[in-house]
């Protein structure tokens, strides 16, 4: 921390005036080290490019140090993929590497092995061909809605205020209004930071934080006035997320300060209960009937809802009851079980809800066999990093993709896995005001605009390799899957 760095550096000054006042023999080298140290401190202090030499002076060198020993240590991590397979070693390094714009290369070849379980990759052309002007951007809204939006391809997934300190949330937020995509709240409300000139999706969760009642319920007035918001483009309600799907949460009462006591509207100082279920509606003709009520109320935004596939019978129940009623979401958000928050359950964590992948597929099917594509459109959270990865998606019928995780790693996370002790020692998830400091919101929203835009020039550059002109063009037949016995299929086979 950087005031026990100044308060020591003080002392060690006096000291040492002290001791030549006194005459006291101190060898030169002595010196010399002990300031040069200091100004070294003192320099670690005021940059802003790393966040955790910025918090913590000298000390920090010792893991650029280790680093550059070993690459690995950065690389890999003691985490797994839903398919058991280690996560790809390059993809925090490829994160990071765009979010710099530096050179994005790999050295020597592949470093994987190609032929091992789980591989995948995308089938190219022999004949690349162009890929149109407008590939990036998807229009958001049905017959329905009266207010459609253009939106980009790729965007910050739902992570709220709170769970987020407030330097991660406006660096996140000028970074997409720099970029020109847009910002999900996350279910905690809509803070100042996230009125920093981005578009922003207002995520409505089971506390209705931002438009609650003093009971816990929805308060229409509330949601109307702010919904109108110039900002605010979308309107999502949250059913379940992946890191912990069909469970609510509880928000201790120490860290209900006034000001998220004002954003969430919730007392001062009191514990916030998140419920598992909605208050409002509890089966899919009510889910749409409030759909319908948002839309209206919102003055015709797009309207949709969030949900980690859990039982096919329900969602299949929600699009029978579309068909039935006329009521039509504007988009429906797939999270996988893969997605995470330092706020999940272990067993949820790992043993609930279904992989992105397997709940997109079908999702997307449903859409296709309902005949609902030209009003519905499909956007896919969790674990998306890389441009393939946003392919991958594509393949399996999402139009957008949101990630958490690569904006995280974009803003400077370096996985220290602090996220839940208020100790994140890059001040992205925390409400500590020494660790926050850290965070040099001008440098990183920049490093989030970067991230975006090399990472939306390596989709297009997938599509064009892949003789595709958007990405609404990648099918299943495009993507090819290692099996278990050393041959391969493609996802047309795997996901049917």
């Amino acid at each position: 921390m950087r005031k026990p760095f100044f308060i020591a550096s003080f002392a060690v000054i006096v000291v040492l005036a002290l001791l030549y006042y006194m005459e006291v023999q101190v060898p030169f080298w002595v010196t010399g080290l002990l300031l040069a140290l200091i100004i070294l401190g003192v320099r670690d202090s005021f940059q802003k490019s790393h966040a955790v030499i910025r918090n913590f002076p000298i000390v920090g060198h010792f893991r650029y140090m280790l680093e550059a020993i070993r690459p690995e240590i950065q690389q890999y991590f003691v985490e797994s993929n839903t398919d058991g397979r280690p996560i790809d070693r390059n993809d925090r390094s490829v994160v990071y590497q765009r979010s710099k714009k530096q050179l994005q290369v790999l050295p020597f070849g592949t470093q994987e092995d190609l032929y091992a379980e789980g591989q995948e990759w995308v089938c190219h052309s022999m004949f690349p061909g162009p890929v149109d002007e407008d590939f990036d951007r998807v229009k958001v809204g049905g017959e329905q809605c009266t207010q459609p939006y253009e939106a980009s391809i790729f965007n910050i997934s739902a992570m709220s205020y709170g769970s987020l300190s407030k330097n991660a949330v406006m660096a996140l937020n000028l970074g997409a209004a720099k970029g020109g995509f847009y910002h999900n709240t996350g279910e905690g409300g809509i803070a100042p930071a996230h009125l920093l000139g981005a578009d922003i999706v207002w995520q409505i969760g089971t506390g209705y934080f931002g438009c609650r009642t003093k009971d816990g319920g929805f308060d229409r007035d509330l949601f109307q006035k702010k919904s109108q918001q110039e900002q605010v483009k979308m309107i999502e309600l949250k059913l379940s997320q992946g890191a912990k799907p069909g469970k609510g949460g509880m928000l201790p009462g120490a860290k209900v300060t006034v000001e998220i006591a004002e954003i969430r509207g919730v007392p001062i100082g009191e514990d916030v209960l998140s419920p598992s279920a909605h208050k409002e509606f509890s089966d899919a003709a009510g889910l749409l009937n409030f759909i319908k009520l948002l839309r209206e109320l919102s003055g015709g935004k797009p309207v949709g809802f969030k949900v980690c596939v859990g039982d096919k019978a329900q969602i299949l129940d929600v699009f029978k009851e579309m068909d039935k009623s006329g009521i039509v979401p504007d988009f429906i958000t797939v999270d996988g079980a893969e997605g995470g928050t330092g706020a999940a359950p272990l067993e949820f964590a790992n043993a609930v809800g279904m992989p992105l992948k397997d709940g997109l597929s079908f999702v997307a099917s449903l859409v296709e066999q309902f005949d609902l594509k030209k009003n519905i459109k499909i956007i896919a959270a969790g674990k998306s990093l890389t441009g393939f990865h946003l392919i991958r998606s594509f393949g399996l019928g999402a139009d957008i993709v949101n990630s958490g995780r690569g904006m995280m790693l974009a803003l400077g996370c370096i996985q220290a896995l602090r996220c839940h002790s208020n100790h994140c020692p890059v001040g992205i998830t925390t409400n500590n005001p020494s660790l926050m400091a850290g965070l040099e919101v001008s440098s990183k929203s920049q490093r989030v605009a970067n991230y975006h835009s090399e990472t939306i020039k390596v989709v297009q550059h997938l599509l064009s390799a892949m003789g595709k002109a958007r990405p609404s063009d990648v099918r299943r037949e495009d993507i090819f899957q290692r099996q278990s016995d050393g041959t391969y299929k493609t996802y047309a086979e795997v996901y049917s």
